[in-house]
């Protein structure tokens, strides 16, 4: 078993059974394990990161009418299906924050989008792995609040890595 499908094993065993899981009891009855691409090596990148010489706050509005607040900490830009695209990181004081959305976005993906958490490396670097990218919660059940993808990490291409959409 890989590394990607030992974590993969652990969240569904968390979803499945938990008390701290986004599923409802009902769903958790019929939870069978959650959908995801396969494994692609390709998105998983280490990048540089254009970090903003100013840090812009941004209240992202969240699936509930909320808002949470974050800094617009840096962009970068990767290659993927033969398009440079840029994506832009936040962070908060939790850490670091990647929310976006790709062009299957309500087809294979979640509507509103997915999360990833970059980790930071040496000299301006970040650890990007798409294979990791994960629904918020709301996508299982509208008691959770999310926040939405902003604007400008909605992408128009496929990102054929991480979790798909969730059907019960």
């Amino acid at each position: 078993m890989s590394e990607l499908e030992a974590i993969r094993a652990e969240k569904d065993e968390f979803f499945g059974s938990h008390p701290h899981s986004p599923l409802t009891r009902e769903q958790k009855k019929l939870f069978t394990g959650l959908k995801y691409f396969p494994e692609n090596a390709a998105l998983r990148l280490e990048v540089q990161v254009e970090e903003f010489p100013v840090k812009e706050a941004l209240d992202m509005q969240t699936s509930t009418g909320g808002v949470q607040h974050y800094e617009k900490f840096g962009r970068f830009s990767f290659d993927v299906e033969g398009q440079t695209v840029q994506l832009t990181i936040y962070q908060s004081p939790h850490g670091y924050f990647m929310p976006f959305a790709d062009s299957l976005a309500g087809i294979e993906t979640y509507p509103a989008g997915r999360y990833l958490e970059p980790e930071p490396l040496p000299g301006g670097r970040f650890f990007v792995d798409f294979n990791l990218a994960y629904n918020p919660y709301c996508a299982y059940n509208d008691m959770w609040s999310c926040p939405i993808t902003p604007i400008e990490n909605r992408l128009k291409v496929p990102i054929l890595a991480g979790e798909k959409l969730f059907h019960e």
